[in-house]
């Protein structure tokens, strides 16, 4: 096989190991989660308490576990963001738990032609070959369509990430923003039959 023309970091991330959060340890990544929404400013709207929580599949990258969520808030805006934490060497307890949330009203509600429902968060910078660089990003939505099994990061030809949807929901750690190409997630069904496709800078 001839090496790799562009190398670039694939499928950095564990895969999902956990089920979707559930009872104590649910509630207790909710009020982490909550918390950093509180501490939210918005100078144009109130962003108003979220409701109930959505969480994303885990996925693990350099050490530390992301278990994405979401919310609908009482004024009808959406908020997002992931909690995450470090376990001591082996399987030891969760420690060092870091909390990220932001807020919009664009929401999937408001928009019935979106086939794909996404929110990301930038990680860590990655240098290439000579200086090159991306951005390894943490990407995580709903298919707002049906029968898919699977999604993937997609950054020009090349797929770096994939994850199965747990109740329409996935995960993904790719590189983005890199030698001109923008990272686009796709969904697929059974088959491999391509079902939406969606750049995370869709509408910029």
């Amino acid at each position: 096989m001839p090496p790799e023309s562009r190398p670039i970091p694939r499928y950095v991330a564990e895969p999902p190991q956990d089920g979707l959060p559930y009872g104590r340890f649910a509630q207790m990544l909710a009020e982490r989660f909550v918390t950093a929404c509180r501490e939210l400013e918005s100078e144009d709207e109130e962003i108003g308490e979220p409701g109930e929580i959505a969480w994303f599949p885990d996925r693990t990258y350099a050490g530390r576990t992301y278990i994405p969520a979401a919310a609908t808030t009482s004024t009808g805006s959406e908020v997002f963001g992931y909690v995450s934490y470090r376990r001591a060497a082996g399987e030891g307890e969760p420690a060092d738990y870091q909390a990220f949330a932001d807020a919009t009203a664009e929401t999937a509600a408001a928009n019935p032609d979106w086939t794909l429902d996404l929110s990301d968060h930038e990680l860590e910078p990655w240098r290439g070959p000579e200086g090159r660089r991306g951005m390894v990003t943490l990407v995580w939505g709903r298919a707002l369509v049906p029968n898919g099994t699977i999604a993937t990061a997609e950054l020009g030809p090349t797929t770096t990430d994939g994850c199965p949807l747990v109740e329409e929901r996935f995960t993904l750690v790719s590189l983005d923003d890199y030698t001109g190409d923008l990272l686009e997630v796709r969904l697929y069904g059974g088959g491999g039959r391509e079902l939406a496709r969606e750049s995370l800078y869709e509408g910029e």
